[in-house]
């Protein structure tokens, strides 16, 4: 949904479907013109309800008239329900028109459309995607047109310009659709229109549930949806924060951004496969970029992590018993998947193309998950995924033959070479295969998980002898046979969340400390009154705006750093302060609904790119949850 209400997506009949839709949205004719809800002529404001995700999207324009847009997804069908309350501070007379441009089945060509009479519905189709747009009060007049304007009935755009449908009752091919109602408004007075979209498989079957909507107090709806997401809220690990002397606005923020966060991952996750996307698809034919509508095992674990830390194990449960179903036949996981389990589009189908860090985050994700529980759940679990980790970890051992893995594509899917962040997976997923092996009867298994553990430390060893620089970081990687200074954030996985670091060896927390301070100094962008992280030095993606994964890493590394000292002194305090620098910046990086996007622009400060990114949500509910156990109290200028 645009910030105007617009509708830029309608993905069914799963996450990662067809998104079914190129242009839906409502404007009104009056005084001879239409006046589009998302044109700049209207000022915007949009936010979320706390504690559901139910939008709320208000619309003001100079002439007085103002509409509010209350949308809702029914609880247990797939129907968008949109409530339109339009009040006029002046006489009102003209039209409420609801607009449409669907493509059903994800395509212009060969979609069909046509005026149902008897349910009054207008319903566009293409082989079984059937999709009903009805309203109440029930319309006036409709029109359905071919959007060239070159079929025997006028596009449904067109025809609106006059103010009177032409109502053509069906039509074939690149198709549009209207529905139009009167409007005759008193000054002061309003009138609410609600909207309804249904999609379904069949054509009865579309007609049947949304008449079904219709047939119950929007009230009612609404009051489903609250208690649905406030039951399923109530499970979630409850914040304190006591420890810091926060602000108290700042303090409710934080609350009411964890919890859109993981109402966002719950969005994201697949209920039936166990998957979950990264963001929601916005770039179908890859023109601006590879696309974001997949399941990346690499984003989802990061996800499913933050989900059993705030208290729902049940999706890293899920996750992995779809990471046995996907796992590929020489031991990895492949660069990306849908979420049913089947390869996506790929840049990854070479050795020197995949990225190993898919497969390493993986076996490290289960073996978190596996500590987690307790006799007999964990003898069970790990019964039930052994095989898998066993094919994993022998995958990741004949790709490290030389210590450092064979060269591969880096996360960021721009270079190919050998890499801090690829290496620490692979060494915290090798440590993560030899722990569960260890604590198994077969006497094989547990001599292979030594082998693990050893060429785990050795990965590790020469990734510092090759990789670290005098100069006091780790290098982007190496690259062509060169070793290349290039600063680049994901460094830091070597600390989190791989640990290859560790910060209870005083030397490695000095060089944990030394690559935060060369992170810092080389990628800090400013915006947002405090300072973002860039991925790395002469980033060109999208102009190379900072990231909120990028800034959460640091975030996340410095208070991690605070949570392991002794002593609560001035250095602690400084620490912890410079994480809350970021974890406000990321904060102000969300958008008026809460939305955490993948980026922020560098000049605006606004979302930008993909949103929700489910990397960011996981990162800022892993930064609030280390944040909240903290065990004194830092400075209150925090």
């Amino acid at each position: 949904m645009g910030e105007k209400g617009n509708i830029l997506g309608f993905f069914y009949p799963r996450r990662d479907g067809e998104q079914h839709v190129s242009d839906s949205v409502a404007c009104l004719y009056t005084d001879g013109r239409l006046m589009w809800f998302d044109s700049p002529e209207w000022n915007s404001e949009q936010t979320v309800d706390d504690g559901t995700n139910i939008i709320n999207t208000h619309l003001s324009h100079s002439s007085g008239i103002d509409v509010s847009i209350q949308d809702i997804v029914h609880n247990e069908m797939p129907v968008l329900i949109r409530k339109y309350e339009i009040t006029s501070k002046e006489h009102l007379n003209g039209k409420f028109y609801y607009y449409s441009n669907f493509q059903a089945g994800g395509t212009s060509r060969m979609n069909s459309a046509y005026f149902d009479v008897n349910q009054d519905m207008l319903v566009h189709y293409m082989h079984d995607f059937y999709i009903g747009v009805a309203t109440d009060p029930a319309f006036d007049e409709w029109q359905v047109g071919k959007t060239n304007d070159k079929g025997w009935a006028k596009s449904a755009r067109t025809d609106m310009e006059d103010g009177k449908l032409q109502k053509n009752m069906e039509e074939i091919g690149d198709i549009d659709g209207t529905l139009g109602l009167d409007l005759a408004l008193m000054p002061g007075e309003s009138l609410t229109i609600t909207v309804l979209i249904g999609i379904a498989s069949g054509r009865q079957a579309v007609c049947d549930m949304t008449q079904g909507v219709l047939s119950h107090p929007l009230s009612e709806i609404i009051r489903d949806s609250e208690n649905t997401t406030a039951e399923w809220l109530s499970k979630k690990r409850p914040l304190e924060l006591s420890v810091l002397d926060l602000d108290p606005v700042i303090r409710n923020d934080v609350i009411r951004l964890y919890d859109r966060s993981l109402l966002s991952l719950n969005l994201m996750s697949d209920p039936n496969e166990g998957a979950i996307l990264a963001a929601p698809e916005f770039d179908p034919a890859f023109e601006m970029c590879g696309g974001y509508g997949f399941c990346w095992n690499r984003d989802a674990v990061e996800a499913v992590l933050a989900l059993m830390k705030a208290g729902y194990p049940e999706y890293a449960e899920k996750f992995f018993a779809w990471c046995k179903r996907t796992q590929m036949s020489d031991g990895s996981w492949f660069q990306r998947y849908w979420l049913d389990g089947t390869e996506a589009p790929s840049w990854g189908n070479f050795d020197d193309s995949t990225q190993i860090d898919e497969t390493g985050s993986t076996l490290y994700a289960i073996d978190r998950y596996y500590r987690e529980l307790e006799a007999p759940d964990s003898v069970e679990f790990l019964d039930s995924i052994r095989e898998t980790v066993w094919k994993g970890a022998e995958y990741l051992m004949g790709r490290t033959e030389h210590g450092l893995h064979d060269p591969c594509r880096c996360l960021w899917e721009s270079e190919k070479g050998m890499f801090p962040y690829t290496n620490a997976a692979i060494y915290a997923g090798l440590k993560g295969a030899a722990h569960m092996f260890r604590e198994s009867d077969d006497s094989n298994g547990s001599n292979r998980a030594e082998m693990w553990s050893e060429r785990a430390d050795r990965i590790r060893g020469m990734a510092i002898d090759k990789l670290w620089l005098k100069e006091g970081y780790f290098s982007r990687g190496i690259i062509d046979n060169d070793v290349r200074k290039t600063v680049d954030s994901s460094i830091i996985g070597t600390f989190v969340p791989f640990n290859l670091l560790s910060v209870d060896d005083l030397d490695e927390k000095s060089m944990i400390l030394s690559m935060i301070g060369h992170i810092e100094r080389a990628l800090s962008v400013p915006v947002n009154g405090y300072y973002g992280i860039k991925r790395y030095e002469n980033d060109n993606y999208i102009g190379g705006n900072p990231w909120i994964v990028t800034t959460l890493w640091l975030s996340q590394s410095l208070l991690t750093v605070a949570a392991s000292m002794e002593e609560r002194d001035n250095e602690y305090e400084r620490l912890v302060n410079r994480a809350l620098e970021y974890i406000k910046w990321a904060m102000r990086s969300a958008t008026s609904a809460g939305i955490l996007a993948e980026q922020a622009d560098k000049i605006t400060g606004k979302a930008a790119w993909a949103r929700p990114l489910s990397w960011s949500c996981a990162l800022f509910i892993e930064n609030i949850l280390l944040l909240d156990r903290l065990k004194d109290s830092s400075s209150k200028d925090a």
